[in-house]
């Protein structure tokens, strides 16, 4: 009499490795070796000196006196004698005070005017089926390879009368493509759904904008607020061009003037040229100055960077 044998079990399919617990790294990566440890340690000590180390001798020289930086031969690496002369002279209240508060202005009124243009631009451009979508689309991207030039741009704000204004520091550049085109990406990715009940519910496009699609998005507005106030805030070249009034020069055109041109602003060539403050910790003290505003804000919009960019830019 036979007996009955159960069948054999079927081959277990085959399971994916498990990582390893002890690295966090799974089992089919190679953990980095000493020599792999000790290379990226020293890539990142190499970065980190090449960005704080001329950071730090512009600090130190604008902090030194005229002795430390005559004995040093220029440039102060080691600080010796610490005094605030140089800033005290700055900030005053004399020209470089004036620049500072000239530069601020253009660089809050400059950025909201062109997040203000932008927003609305790249939201209209979003909605599918908006008026004359796809012709202003496509002049917007023309724009982007093909300029007019210095001399028809400088023959138009000079014909509208912003010549020697506030207003041409702000109008010419404020807005740019690149940003209306992230954005324009970024809104384009809400979810139809919200809009749609919205749009049941009786919000109109001012509110859905307000309401919804803005405060989805505030990654990328914080990203490209940042961007409209560096270039503001580093804004020098309209300055040369189109103000003649040496009065309403921003902080970036003392800078030039102190730097590049070697030459004092008026009310502190006499302090200079005394000793009292050293001409070279003016300098770097105005570049100080200039760095303090980008240095200060760019920590609370570094986290939006990766969410901001690279989402609006890939998924559009």
């Amino acid at each position: 009499m036979r007996t009955a044998t159960a069948p054999p079990d079927p081959p277990s399919a085959p399971t994916a490795p498990k990582p390893d617990r002890r690295g966090g790294r799974p089992v089919w990566e190679e953990e980095p070796g000493p020599v792999g440890q000790g290379l990226k340690g020293v890539t990142l000590v190499t970065v980190c000196a090449a960005i704080l180390g001329p950071l730090w001798v512009v600090v130190v020289t604008s902090l030194s006196d005229q002795k430390t930086i005559t004995e040093a031969g220029g440039l102060v690496i080691v600080p010796k004698t610490i005094t605030f002369r140089a800033y005290q002279e700055l900030l005053s209240g004399g020209t470089v005070t004036r620049a500072t508060v000239i530069s601020l202005l253009v660089t809050l009124v400059g950025t909201a005017i062109s997040m203000a243009v932008s927003i609305l631009c790249a939201y209209g451009l979003s909605r599918p089926g908006s008026l004359l979508h796809r012709p202003i689309l496509m002049t917007l991207l023309v724009t982007m390879f093909f300029s007019a030039g210095l001399i028809p741009t400088y023959l138009l704000v000079t014909g509208i009368g912003l010549q020697d204004s506030y207003w041409a520091m702000i109008l010419p550049s404020a807005v740019s493509v690149f940003n209306i085109l992230v954005l324009r990406a970024f809104f384009m990715n809400t979810a139809p759904e919200l809009i749609d009940s919205a749009r049941i519910d009786g919000a109109g496009e001012w509110r859905i904008l307000l309401r919804i699609v803005m405060p989805l998005s505030k990654a990328v507005i914080a990203v490209i607020a940042l961007f409209y106030a560096v270039g503001y805030w580093s804004q020098w070249f309209n300055a040369m061009i189109y103000l003649n009034d040496a009065g309403k020069w921003p902080l970036q055109m003392i800078l030039r003037q102190l730097v590049i041109k070697q030459e004092a602003p008026q009310g502190m060539s006499q302090m200079i040229a005394t000793q009292q403050v050293p001409g070279l910790a003016v300098q770097m003290a105005v570049m100080v100055l200039a760095l303090i505003p980008v240095v200060a804000v760019y920590p609370f919009v570094q986290k939006h960077f990766t969410k901001g960019m690279l989402t609006g830019a890939i998924k559009g």
